[in-house]
Order: C-alpha cells, then sequence, then structure tokens
C-alpha cells in the first residue's frame, strides 16, 4: 500500500481507502460476518482510511466499523457523513440543531468521543450558499465533537463553492473514467488550497469491474436496480449517471487496454491513482476477496500516455455529451 497526504490533515492516508456503503445496504444481500471479515482484510493490505456515512444501514455500517476498530491495533482514520436523515432532504434541515444531533448519534454509533471527519452528506446546492451552515460545523469543532469537516458532492461547482470556505478540509466527489470533469478545473483549485480529495464512485457502481452485461440482475433491494433514473436520490450515485448500456459498450473499449496480470477495475483505480490531486480512493467492498483485490490496484505500475489519451477519447465517444454538464 501507499499513502498520500490529506490535504491539511496531518493524515497519511492509504491510496486505497474501505467504502462502506455496500456493508450497510442498498448493494444486495450482505451479511455482518462477511462484512467484518471484508473490513479486517482491508486493514491487512494497509487500509487505515474508512468512509461510512449515518445512513447506510441506519448506522449498520457504522457500527460494524466499530467493533473492528475496537479490536485493532492499527490506527484507523474513520470519516463519516450526515444530513441525509432528512426527511424531507432540504436546505433548511441544514441547521445547528439537526447536525448537532446526527453527530451525537455518529459518536455513539463508532463509540468515540470525537468524529475524525465530519462530511456534509451531498447537501441541496443551495446549503453551499449558507455560511451558517459551516459556522455551525465550526461550533461542533469548538466543542470538541469534530475533528475536521468537509464535504460530499454532486456537481463539481459544489466542489468549488464549498472549498471557499476556510475550514472545509476535504471534498468526497464522484471521479472515475465516465466521470472526468473533476480533474479539468476542480483538482487543480483543491491542490491550490491543499484540500484533501476523497473520491467515490470510483467503479461506476461496478461497471467498472467488466462482469456485468446486459443480462445482469440486480436484487431488488439493490439500488442498480431502483435507482437507475434516480428514482431514490441522486441518478449520478447509480452507474455514474451513465446510460447502462452505452456503459457497456465503453467497457468492452476499455478491457482491451487493461495490463496482463491486472483486473480491469484494479485497472480503473490506478486510473484514478494517476491524478497527483487525489488523496484517497474509497473503493466498496462486501467481501474479504474484493477489498484485496482492490488494494492490490496501489502496486499497479503506472500508465502509459496512450492509455490515458486512450480513456480520453472513450469519455469524450460515449459521456461527454451526455453527462458533462449535468455533474
Amino acid at each position: 500500500m501507499h499513502y498520500r497526504t490529506l490535504g491539511r490533515i496531518d493524515l497519511d492516508a492509504s491510496e486505497i481507502g474501505f467504502g462502506s456503503w455496500g456493508i450497510g445496504g442498498d448493494w444486495g444481500t450482505t451479511d455482518d460476518t462477511t462484512s467484518l471479515d471484508a473490513l479486517r482484510k482491508a486493514i491487512d493490505t494497509g487500509v487505515n482510511f474508512i468512509d461510512t456515512a449515518d445512513v447506510y444501514g441506519d448506522g449498520r455500517a457504522e457500527r460494524l466499523i466499530a467493533q473492528v476498530q475496537k479490536e485493532r491495533s492499527e490506527s484507523l482514520f474513520v470519516a463519516t457523513k450526515a444530513g441525509r436523515r432528512l426527511n424531507p432532504h432540504t436546505a433548511d434541515g441544514y441547521n445547528g440543531e439537526n447536525l448537532a444531533r446526527f453527530v451525537e448519534r455518529s459518536l455513539k454509533n463508532l463509540n468515540v468521543e470525537a468524529l475524525d471527519l465530519l462530511q456534509l452528506h451531498c447537501p441541496p446546492t443551495e446549503v453551499y450558499s449558507q455560511p451558517e451552515v459551516f459556522a455551525a460545523l465550526d461550533t461542533l469543532v469548538q466543542q470538541g465533537k469534530l475533528k475536521n469537516y468537509g464535504v460530499s458532492v454532486e456537481k463539481v461547482e459544489e466542489a468549488l463553492t464549498a472549498i471557499e470556505y476556510p475550514n472545509v478540509k476535504t471534498v468526497q466527489i464522484i471521479f472515475n473514467m465516465f466521470r472526468l470533469k473533476p480533474a479539468e478545473e476542480f483538482f487543480a483549485k483543491a491542490s491550490e488550497r491543499k484540500i484533501g480529495v476523497i473520491v467515490r464512485v470510483p467503479l461506476a457502481s461496478g461497471l467498472l469491474t467488466g462482469k456485468f452485461s446486459a443480462n445482469s440482475h440486480f436484487e431488488s433491494n439493490d439500488h442498480r436496480n431502483f435507482n437507475r433514473h434516480g428514482e431514490a436520490f441522486d441518478q449520478g450515485e447509480t452507474f455514474s449517471g451513465v446510460d447502462y448500456e452505452s456503459g457497456l459498450k465503453a467497457v468492452e473499449e476499455i478491457r482491451q487496454l487493461v495490463p496482463q496480470g491486472a483486473s480491469m477495475a484494479q485497472f480503473a483505480l490506478r486510473w484514478i491513482l494517476m491524478f497527483p490531486a487525489v488523496s484517497t480512493i474509497i473503493a466498496g467492498a462486501k467481501t474479504p476477496q474484493q477489498a484485496e483485490d482492490n488494494a492490490r490496484a496501489a502496486d499497479l505500475p503506472p500508465l502509459s500516455q496512450e492509455a490515458m489519451d486512450s480513456i480520453q477519447k472513450i469519455y469524450d465517444t460515449y459521456f461527454r455529451d451526455q453527462i458533462h454538464n449535468r455533474w
């Protein structure tokens, strides 16, 4: 495993982190025993950055992480998120009272006195223009409830607005071979301001593993079934917002670029690490084998310029007109 600085936070974060949405819910059937083993295997490989949220299994993922953290001697950095418990999920819900309540719940779930990192969980766009929200987070830091805070965003424009607040230290953003826009402007600004960049949805909900086909079936409780058109939450969270059939065609072209000895998923993760602004990738894993396979991506050699140019061409061909201006 290799490590990178997480912006202005005093942490060398593993290039491959652990994304816990899958062990919490919305990704089909899972069981806690396998989930705990996946977490343990990730830590065995050198992963020290774990991302979660209070809504992943209604706190289930946070509690599983707490269980593993208690039994391990390694120093682990756990980032969680708050805001999606709001119903309805509206901008005015992002106030000091609600944020404090969400934080107290996560402190209990994670069994800690202070959260390493709290991220606003993809709030409505107007929240980023409300200084009082970030003032409320400052208060929670002053109270010793948070060590650091950042944002998880849907859109590049939201990320650019968020980093104008002086105490925002991290931005979590979708970035993968199907979603290149963050590299065009945001990464340079993030580096300039020493913002930690946490990449989510790195495998486009599994499309970039190369394991799916037109006949693939997803369980009814899997967002890849029930959120393809944004029925439950932002469409960009599912398959990165791309049309499934177009994604399959692009995958077949990308498959030709994968070097011998690497899986397509590892190639996709290594591509992300070619961008120095990236601090860590929160790759999801539901099983120990997936966790181990993800970690091995960090050991692949750098990709050639030819491969990088080919990915850019595939993006321009299949996705630029479809999604570039949307997110």
